[in-house]
Protein backbone atom coordinates (compact mmCIF):
# COMPACT_ATOMS: atom_id res chain seq x y z
CA UNK A 1 0.00 0.00 0.00
CA UNK A 2 1.25 3.51 0.78
CA UNK A 3 4.45 3.92 2.79
CA UNK A 4 4.22 5.02 6.37
CA UNK A 5 6.33 8.10 5.65
CA UNK A 6 4.13 9.29 2.79
CA UNK A 7 0.95 8.66 4.78
CA UNK A 8 2.28 10.69 7.71
CA UNK A 9 3.30 13.50 5.36
CA UNK A 10 -0.15 13.58 3.74
CA UNK A 11 -2.02 13.49 7.05
CA UNK A 12 0.15 16.16 8.67
CA UNK A 13 -0.36 18.43 5.65
CA UNK A 14 -4.11 18.26 6.32
CA UNK A 15 -4.21 18.68 10.10
CA UNK A 16 -1.94 21.72 10.05
CA UNK A 17 -4.62 23.60 8.08
CA UNK A 18 -7.21 25.12 10.43
CA UNK A 19 -10.72 24.07 9.31
CA UNK A 20 -12.74 24.57 12.49
CA UNK A 21 -16.46 24.96 11.77
CA UNK A 22 -18.77 27.48 13.45
CA UNK A 23 -22.30 26.58 14.63
CA UNK A 24 -23.22 30.26 14.88
CA UNK A 25 -22.56 30.92 11.21
CA UNK A 26 -25.30 30.50 8.61
CA UNK A 27 -22.98 30.27 5.60
CA UNK A 28 -21.76 27.06 3.95
CA UNK A 29 -19.05 26.33 4.70
CA UNK A 30 -19.56 27.93 8.08
CA UNK A 31 -16.01 29.31 8.13
CA UNK A 32 -14.06 30.81 5.26
CA UNK A 33 -10.90 28.98 6.29
CA UNK A 34 -12.40 25.62 5.33
CA UNK A 35 -11.88 26.64 1.71
CA UNK A 36 -8.10 26.51 2.22
CA UNK A 37 -8.02 22.76 2.66
CA UNK A 38 -10.95 22.15 0.30
CA UNK A 39 -9.18 23.80 -2.62
CA UNK A 40 -5.96 21.95 -1.82
CA UNK A 41 -7.83 18.62 -1.81
CA UNK A 42 -9.27 19.38 -5.25
CA UNK A 43 -5.78 19.89 -6.65
CA UNK A 44 -4.51 16.74 -4.94
CA UNK A 45 -7.35 14.63 -6.37
CA UNK A 46 -6.49 15.88 -9.84
CA UNK A 47 -2.80 15.26 -9.25
CA UNK A 48 -3.26 11.59 -8.30
CA UNK A 49 -5.29 10.97 -11.46
CA UNK A 50 -8.94 11.16 -10.39
CA UNK A 51 -11.58 12.15 -12.96
CA UNK A 52 -14.58 14.48 -12.80
CA UNK A 53 -13.10 16.41 -9.87
CA UNK A 54 -15.54 19.15 -8.83
CA UNK A 55 -16.08 21.58 -5.98
CA UNK A 56 -19.34 23.49 -5.74
CA UNK A 57 -20.20 26.91 -4.30
CA UNK A 58 -20.57 25.36 -0.82
CA UNK A 59 -17.20 23.53 -0.88
CA UNK A 60 -18.61 20.04 -1.45
CA UNK A 61 -15.96 18.03 -3.29
CA UNK A 62 -16.66 15.05 -5.56
CA UNK A 63 -14.42 12.96 -7.79
CA UNK A 64 -14.52 9.71 -9.76
CA UNK A 65 -12.25 6.77 -10.32
CA UNK A 66 -13.75 5.17 -13.44
CA UNK A 67 -14.33 1.43 -13.46
CA UNK A 68 -11.95 -0.79 -15.38
CA UNK A 69 -14.20 -3.83 -15.95
CA UNK A 70 -16.57 -4.50 -18.81
CA UNK A 71 -19.36 -6.12 -16.79
CA UNK A 72 -21.87 -4.03 -14.84
CA UNK A 73 -20.74 -3.15 -11.33
CA UNK A 74 -22.52 -0.96 -8.74
CA UNK A 75 -21.08 2.50 -8.23
CA UNK A 76 -19.88 2.84 -4.65
CA UNK A 77 -18.64 5.87 -2.72
CA UNK A 78 -16.33 6.84 0.13
CA UNK A 79 -17.00 10.02 2.11
CA UNK A 80 -15.23 12.04 4.82
CA UNK A 81 -15.42 15.58 6.18
CA UNK A 82 -12.66 18.16 6.34
CA UNK A 83 -13.93 20.46 9.10
CA UNK A 84 -12.90 20.02 12.73
CA UNK A 85 -14.91 20.42 15.89
CA UNK A 86 -15.54 23.85 17.43
CA UNK A 87 -15.46 22.17 20.85
CA UNK A 88 -11.68 22.66 21.03
CA UNK A 89 -9.32 24.76 18.96
CA UNK A 90 -7.90 23.36 15.73
CA UNK A 91 -5.68 26.36 15.02
CA UNK A 92 -1.88 25.98 14.96
CA UNK A 93 -1.93 22.20 15.25
CA UNK A 94 1.59 20.90 15.88
CA UNK A 95 1.53 17.12 15.44
CA UNK A 96 4.03 15.00 17.34
CA UNK A 97 5.26 11.66 15.99
CA UNK A 98 5.87 8.92 18.56
CA UNK A 99 7.79 6.05 16.98
CA UNK A 100 7.54 2.52 18.38
CA UNK A 101 5.24 3.49 21.27
CA UNK A 102 6.37 1.69 24.44
CA UNK A 103 3.08 1.63 26.35
CA UNK A 104 4.03 4.37 28.80
CA UNK A 105 3.08 8.00 29.35
CA UNK A 106 3.51 10.41 26.46
CA UNK A 107 4.47 13.97 27.38
CA UNK A 108 2.47 16.17 25.05
CA UNK A 109 3.51 19.46 26.57
CA UNK A 110 6.30 19.62 29.13
CA UNK A 111 5.77 23.29 29.99
CA UNK A 112 2.08 22.77 30.80
CA UNK A 113 2.53 19.25 32.21
CA UNK A 114 0.02 17.75 29.75
CA UNK A 115 0.43 13.98 29.56
CA UNK A 116 -1.32 11.36 27.44
CA UNK A 117 -1.35 8.34 29.70
CA UNK A 118 -2.70 4.77 29.43
CA UNK A 119 -3.79 5.24 33.04
CA UNK A 120 -6.46 7.59 31.72
CA UNK A 121 -6.81 6.15 28.20
CA UNK A 122 -6.24 2.40 28.29
CA UNK A 123 -6.87 2.09 24.53
CA UNK A 124 -3.28 3.26 24.13
CA UNK A 125 -2.07 -0.16 25.25
CA UNK A 126 -3.51 -1.72 22.08
CA UNK A 127 -0.93 0.21 20.08
CA UNK A 128 2.37 -0.74 21.69
CA UNK A 129 5.00 -0.84 18.97
CA UNK A 130 2.96 1.41 16.66
CA UNK A 131 3.77 4.88 15.40
CA UNK A 132 1.38 7.36 17.03
CA UNK A 133 0.57 10.88 15.90
CA UNK A 134 -0.49 13.08 18.82
CA UNK A 135 -1.12 16.74 19.56
CA UNK A 136 1.23 19.05 21.45
CA UNK A 137 -1.43 19.30 24.18
CA UNK A 138 -2.78 22.72 23.21
CA UNK A 139 -5.08 21.82 20.28
CA UNK A 140 -7.08 18.93 18.94
CA UNK A 141 -5.41 16.85 16.23
CA UNK A 142 -8.04 16.67 13.51
CA UNK A 143 -7.93 12.92 12.87
CA UNK A 144 -11.70 13.39 12.95
CA UNK A 145 -11.92 13.31 10.04
CA UNK A 146 -8.74 14.20 8.21
CA UNK A 147 -7.55 10.65 8.84
CA UNK A 148 -10.52 9.51 6.76
CA UNK A 149 -9.60 11.90 3.95
CA UNK A 150 -5.96 10.74 3.98
CA UNK A 151 -7.12 7.13 3.82
CA UNK A 152 -9.55 7.66 0.95
CA UNK A 153 -7.09 9.66 -1.16
CA UNK A 154 -4.30 7.18 -0.44
CA UNK A 155 -6.53 4.25 -1.43
CA UNK A 156 -7.55 5.99 -4.65
CA UNK A 157 -3.91 6.77 -5.47
CA UNK A 158 -3.04 3.10 -4.93
CA UNK A 159 -5.84 1.98 -7.24
CA UNK A 160 -4.83 4.49 -9.93
CA UNK A 161 -1.27 3.14 -9.77
CA UNK A 162 -2.42 -0.50 -9.82
CA UNK A 163 -4.81 -0.88 -12.75
CA UNK A 164 -4.48 -4.66 -12.49
CA UNK A 165 -6.94 -4.42 -9.57
CA UNK A 166 -10.33 -4.75 -11.22
CA UNK A 167 -13.13 -2.55 -9.92
CA UNK A 168 -16.28 -0.70 -10.84
CA UNK A 169 -16.77 3.07 -10.74
CA UNK A 170 -15.85 4.70 -7.43
CA UNK A 171 -17.04 8.08 -6.22
CA UNK A 172 -15.29 10.15 -3.56
CA UNK A 173 -16.93 12.93 -1.55
CA UNK A 174 -15.52 15.39 1.00
CA UNK A 175 -17.83 17.67 2.98
CA UNK A 176 -17.67 20.77 5.18
CA UNK A 177 -19.47 21.36 8.49
CA UNK A 178 -20.08 17.77 9.60
CA UNK A 179 -19.03 18.66 13.14
CA UNK A 180 -21.92 21.11 13.48
CA UNK A 181 -24.47 18.67 12.07
CA UNK A 182 -24.73 20.24 8.61
CA UNK A 183 -22.28 18.16 6.59
CA UNK A 184 -24.94 16.45 4.48
CA UNK A 185 -27.41 19.32 4.24
CA UNK A 186 -26.28 20.45 0.79
CA UNK A 187 -24.79 17.18 -0.43
CA UNK A 188 -26.16 16.42 -3.90
CA UNK A 189 -26.94 12.69 -3.70
CA UNK A 190 -28.18 12.56 -7.29
CA UNK A 191 -25.00 14.18 -8.59
CA UNK A 192 -22.87 11.84 -6.48
CA UNK A 193 -24.56 8.96 -8.27
CA UNK A 194 -23.48 6.07 -6.05
CA UNK A 195 -25.62 3.04 -5.24
CA UNK A 196 -24.27 3.18 -1.70
CA UNK A 197 -21.30 4.65 0.15
CA UNK A 198 -19.21 4.38 3.31
CA UNK A 199 -18.15 7.19 5.59
CA UNK A 200 -14.60 6.73 6.87
CA UNK A 201 -15.30 8.46 10.16
CA UNK A 202 -15.08 5.90 12.95
CA UNK A 203 -12.49 5.40 15.66
CA UNK A 204 -10.84 2.12 16.68
CA UNK A 205 -9.63 -0.40 14.12
CA UNK A 206 -12.47 -2.76 13.22
CA UNK A 207 -15.36 -0.42 13.95
CA UNK A 208 -18.24 -0.96 11.52
CA UNK A 209 -21.41 0.89 12.35
CA UNK A 210 -24.86 1.13 10.83
CA UNK A 211 -26.73 2.37 13.90
CA UNK A 212 -26.42 5.86 15.34
CA UNK A 213 -28.19 8.17 17.75
CA UNK A 214 -31.35 10.00 16.92
CA UNK A 215 -30.25 13.56 17.63
CA UNK A 216 -31.72 16.94 18.47
CA UNK A 217 -30.49 20.24 19.85
CA UNK A 218 -32.40 22.17 22.48
CA UNK A 219 -32.14 25.73 23.77
CA UNK A 220 -33.79 26.44 27.12
CA UNK A 221 -34.42 30.16 27.62
CA UNK A 222 -35.10 31.49 31.11
CA UNK A 223 -36.39 35.01 31.70
CA UNK A 224 -35.59 36.80 34.94
CA UNK A 225 -36.09 40.33 36.21
CA UNK A 226 -33.24 42.61 37.21
CA UNK A 227 -33.57 45.35 39.82
CA UNK A 228 -31.07 46.99 42.14
CA UNK A 229 -29.97 44.29 44.63
CA UNK A 230 -30.35 46.69 47.54
CA UNK A 231 -34.06 47.02 46.84
CA UNK A 232 -34.71 43.60 45.33
CA UNK A 233 -36.92 41.94 47.95
CA UNK A 234 -40.10 40.71 46.32
CA UNK A 235 -39.08 42.18 42.98
CA UNK A 236 -35.94 40.52 41.59
CA UNK A 237 -36.28 37.23 39.72
CA UNK A 238 -32.89 35.57 39.21
CA UNK A 239 -32.97 33.56 35.99
CA UNK A 240 -29.85 31.61 36.94
CA UNK A 241 -31.56 30.08 39.98
CA UNK A 242 -34.50 29.01 37.84
CA UNK A 243 -32.11 27.58 35.28
CA UNK A 244 -30.44 25.60 38.08
CA UNK A 245 -33.85 24.20 39.03
CA UNK A 246 -34.35 23.10 35.43
CA UNK A 247 -30.90 21.48 35.20
CA UNK A 248 -31.37 19.60 38.47
CA UNK A 249 -34.83 18.35 37.47
CA UNK A 250 -33.50 16.35 34.51
CA UNK A 251 -32.26 12.80 35.27
CA UNK A 252 -28.73 13.30 36.56
CA UNK A 253 -27.53 9.83 35.59
CA UNK A 254 -28.76 10.21 32.01
CA UNK A 255 -25.79 12.29 30.93
CA UNK A 256 -22.81 11.34 28.69
CA UNK A 257 -20.51 10.60 31.60
CA UNK A 258 -22.93 8.01 33.01
CA UNK A 259 -24.10 6.22 29.84
CA UNK A 260 -22.76 3.91 27.15
CA UNK A 261 -23.87 1.47 24.45
CA UNK A 262 -27.39 2.24 23.30
CA UNK A 263 -28.22 4.36 26.34
CA UNK A 264 -29.39 7.88 25.51
CA UNK A 265 -28.70 11.11 27.36
CA UNK A 266 -29.30 14.81 27.90
CA UNK A 267 -26.08 16.79 27.53
CA UNK A 268 -25.77 20.37 28.77
CA UNK A 269 -22.79 21.52 26.73
CA UNK A 270 -22.97 25.31 27.04
CA UNK A 271 -24.69 27.93 29.17
CA UNK A 272 -24.63 31.69 29.60
CA UNK A 273 -26.61 33.76 32.03
CA UNK A 274 -27.28 36.91 33.98
CA UNK A 275 -29.96 37.71 36.51
CA UNK A 276 -32.15 38.95 33.68
CA UNK A 277 -31.78 35.98 31.34
CA UNK A 278 -30.11 32.58 30.99
CA UNK A 279 -29.77 30.17 28.09
CA UNK A 280 -29.00 26.46 28.44
CA UNK A 281 -27.79 24.61 25.34
CA UNK A 282 -28.47 20.87 25.28
CA UNK A 283 -28.09 18.02 22.87
CA UNK A 284 -30.55 15.14 23.15
CA UNK A 285 -29.52 11.65 22.04
CA UNK A 286 -31.14 8.19 21.96
CA UNK A 287 -30.88 5.17 19.66
CA UNK A 288 -34.53 4.24 20.23
CA UNK A 289 -36.92 6.55 18.36
CA UNK A 290 -39.68 6.27 20.97
CA UNK A 291 -37.27 7.03 23.80
CA UNK A 292 -35.87 9.92 21.76
CA UNK A 293 -39.32 11.44 21.32
CA UNK A 294 -39.99 10.92 25.03
CA UNK A 295 -36.82 12.83 25.94
CA UNK A 296 -37.92 15.81 23.87
CA UNK A 297 -41.36 15.76 25.48
CA UNK A 298 -39.77 15.55 28.94
CA UNK A 299 -37.80 18.75 28.38
CA UNK A 300 -40.92 20.63 27.30
CA UNK A 301 -43.03 19.14 30.12
CA UNK A 302 -40.42 20.11 32.70
CA UNK A 303 -40.56 23.74 31.54
CA UNK A 304 -44.37 23.67 31.83
CA UNK A 305 -44.17 22.25 35.36
CA UNK A 306 -41.69 24.86 36.55
CA UNK A 307 -43.69 27.68 34.94
CA UNK A 308 -46.74 26.44 36.83
CA UNK A 309 -44.76 26.56 40.08
CA UNK A 310 -43.52 30.08 39.39
CA UNK A 311 -46.97 31.20 38.25
CA UNK A 312 -45.40 32.88 35.21
CA UNK A 313 -44.12 31.83 31.78
CA UNK A 314 -40.46 32.14 32.66
CA UNK A 315 -39.00 29.12 30.81
CA UNK A 316 -39.32 28.22 27.15
CA UNK A 317 -37.76 25.36 25.18
CA UNK A 318 -36.90 25.29 21.46
CA UNK A 319 -35.96 21.87 20.04
CA UNK A 320 -34.65 21.13 16.55
CA UNK A 321 -34.10 17.61 15.20
CA UNK A 322 -30.61 17.08 13.74
CA UNK A 323 -30.50 13.52 12.38
CA UNK A 324 -32.02 10.08 12.87
CA UNK A 325 -30.86 6.49 13.33
CA UNK A 326 -29.73 5.17 9.94
CA UNK A 327 -30.46 1.56 10.94
CA UNK A 328 -33.92 1.59 9.36
CA UNK A 329 -32.37 2.60 6.02
CA UNK A 330 -29.43 0.18 6.15
CA UNK A 331 -31.22 -3.02 7.22
CA UNK A 332 -32.99 -3.43 3.83
CA UNK A 333 -29.56 -3.42 2.12
CA UNK A 334 -27.48 -5.29 4.70
CA UNK A 335 -25.26 -6.76 1.98
CA UNK A 336 -23.34 -3.46 2.00
CA UNK A 337 -22.44 -4.08 5.66
CA UNK A 338 -21.57 -7.69 4.89
CA UNK A 339 -19.14 -6.52 2.18
CA UNK A 340 -17.37 -4.18 4.61
CA UNK A 341 -17.22 -6.93 7.22
CA UNK A 342 -15.63 -9.34 4.72
CA UNK A 343 -13.17 -6.63 3.65
CA UNK A 344 -12.01 -6.28 7.25
CA UNK A 345 -11.67 -10.03 7.75
CA UNK A 346 -9.61 -10.23 4.56
CA UNK A 347 -7.34 -7.54 6.05
CA UNK A 348 -6.86 -9.59 9.22
CA UNK A 349 -9.14 -7.34 11.25
CA UNK A 350 -11.81 -8.51 13.68
CA UNK A 351 -14.94 -6.46 12.86
CA UNK A 352 -16.46 -4.55 15.77
CA UNK A 353 -20.08 -4.03 14.77
CA UNK A 354 -21.66 -1.67 17.26
CA UNK A 355 -23.86 1.43 17.44
CA UNK A 356 -22.30 4.86 17.04
CA UNK A 357 -22.62 7.05 20.10
CA UNK A 358 -22.81 10.04 17.81
CA UNK A 359 -23.56 10.64 14.16
CA UNK A 360 -21.86 10.99 10.81
CA UNK A 361 -22.73 12.48 7.45
CA UNK A 362 -23.91 8.96 6.67
CA UNK A 363 -26.75 9.31 9.16
CA UNK A 364 -28.38 12.01 7.08
CA UNK A 365 -27.25 10.69 3.72
CA UNK A 366 -28.96 7.37 4.41
CA UNK A 367 -32.27 9.21 4.79
CA UNK A 368 -31.50 11.19 1.63
CA UNK A 369 -31.36 8.00 -0.44
CA UNK A 370 -27.66 7.08 -0.11
CA UNK A 371 -27.25 4.15 2.33
CA UNK A 372 -24.02 4.89 4.13
CA UNK A 373 -22.56 2.74 6.96
CA UNK A 374 -19.54 4.01 8.88
CA UNK A 375 -16.05 2.47 8.95
CA UNK A 376 -13.14 3.16 11.31
CA UNK A 377 -10.61 5.86 10.49
CA UNK A 378 -8.33 4.91 13.39
CA UNK A 379 -8.26 7.94 15.70
CA UNK A 380 -9.05 8.15 19.42
CA UNK A 381 -10.11 10.85 21.90
CA UNK A 382 -11.62 13.10 19.25
CA UNK A 383 -12.36 16.79 19.86
CA UNK A 384 -9.70 17.45 22.45
CA UNK A 385 -6.06 17.79 23.39
CA UNK A 386 -5.60 14.04 23.96
CA UNK A 387 -6.54 13.04 20.41
CA UNK A 388 -4.17 10.63 18.68
CA UNK A 389 -4.08 8.23 15.73
CA UNK A 390 -1.84 5.20 15.11
CA UNK A 391 -0.40 5.29 11.60
CA UNK A 392 -0.80 1.52 11.32
CA UNK A 393 -4.54 1.92 11.92
CA UNK A 394 -4.72 4.35 9.01
CA UNK A 395 -2.86 1.85 6.84
CA UNK A 396 -5.40 -0.82 7.78
CA UNK A 397 -8.25 1.53 6.82
CA UNK A 398 -6.67 2.01 3.39
CA UNK A 399 -6.46 -1.75 2.99
CA UNK A 400 -10.15 -2.11 3.90
CA UNK A 401 -11.15 0.47 1.26
CA UNK A 402 -9.18 -1.39 -1.41
CA UNK A 403 -10.68 -4.72 -0.28
CA UNK A 404 -14.22 -3.33 -0.52
CA UNK A 405 -13.49 -2.16 -4.04
CA UNK A 406 -12.18 -5.60 -4.98
CA UNK A 407 -15.15 -7.40 -3.45
CA UNK A 408 -17.73 -5.22 -5.19
CA UNK A 409 -15.91 -5.56 -8.50
CA UNK A 410 -15.72 -9.34 -8.17
CA UNK A 411 -19.27 -9.68 -6.90
CA UNK A 412 -21.00 -8.55 -10.07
Amino acid sequence: MISKENLIKRFVSYVTVDTESDPNSESTPSTEKQWNLANALVEELKRIGMSEVTIDENAYIMATLPGNVEHKVPTIGFISHFDTSPDFTGANVKPQIVENYDGGDIVLNKDQNIILSPTDFDDLLMYKGNTLITTDGTTLLGADDKAGIAEIISAMEYLVNHPEIKHGPIRVGFTPDEEIGRGAHKFDVEKFGADWAYTMDGSQVGELEYENFNAAGAVVSVKGKIVHPGYAKGKMVNSMYMATDYINSLPRMETPEHTDGRQGFFHLHHMEGTVDGTKLHYIIRDHDRKHFDARKKMMIHLADELNAQYGLERISVEIKDQYFNMREKIEPVMHIVDIAEKAMIDAGIKPLIKPIRGGTDGSQLSFMGLPCPNIFAGGHNFHGRFEYVPVESMQKAIEVIVNIVKLVGAKS
